[in-house]
């Protein structure tokens, strides 16, 4: 839906896809990783989510950083050569008693990074790399 609204139900039904990128990110070598989707807010910012947590980030700081990806739908909009659907996706939050800002919220409050980890089966050496 490129909201939030479905970041705990797509890590319920199929935690091993976001686990597969957690392992990525905690497996690549040294100098950094990009990861991204095309909306910049959706799969990025789920994946984003549960870094953040998993390293400690203040709530408030991981709130800031998906909704200046959502500040920067103009820009994203233009250099895609596409239409900025930020306000489709806020209408869409609206009609589910929401927000953007709320539902991503809402998902990060609920985000348990412990049941996560678990249903996504990361190794040992996994969750060691993501926490060290």
């Amino acid at each position: 839906m490129g909201t939030a609204l479905y970041f705990l139900p797509h890590l319920a039904a199929m935690p091993e896809r976001a686990g597969a990128a957690v392992s990525a990110v905690v497996n690549a070598p040294a100098g950094g990783v990009l990861f991204h989707c095309m909306g910049g807010r959706d799969r990025t910012g789920l994946l984003a989510m549960a870094l953040l947590r998993a390293i400690g980030t203040d709530p408030e700081c991981i709130v800031d950083d998906y909704l200046e990806t959502v500040r920067l739908g103009d820009l994203r909009a233009a250099i895609s050569k596409r239409n900025n659907a930020e306000p489709m996706l806020e209408e869409l939050c609206r009609k589910h008693g929401t927000s953007t800002e709320g539902a991503f919220r809402d998902a990060l409050a609920k985000f348990d990074l412990r049941v996560f980890l678990d249903s996504a089966e990361l190794t040992d050496e996994d969750r060691e790399g993501l926490f060290t």
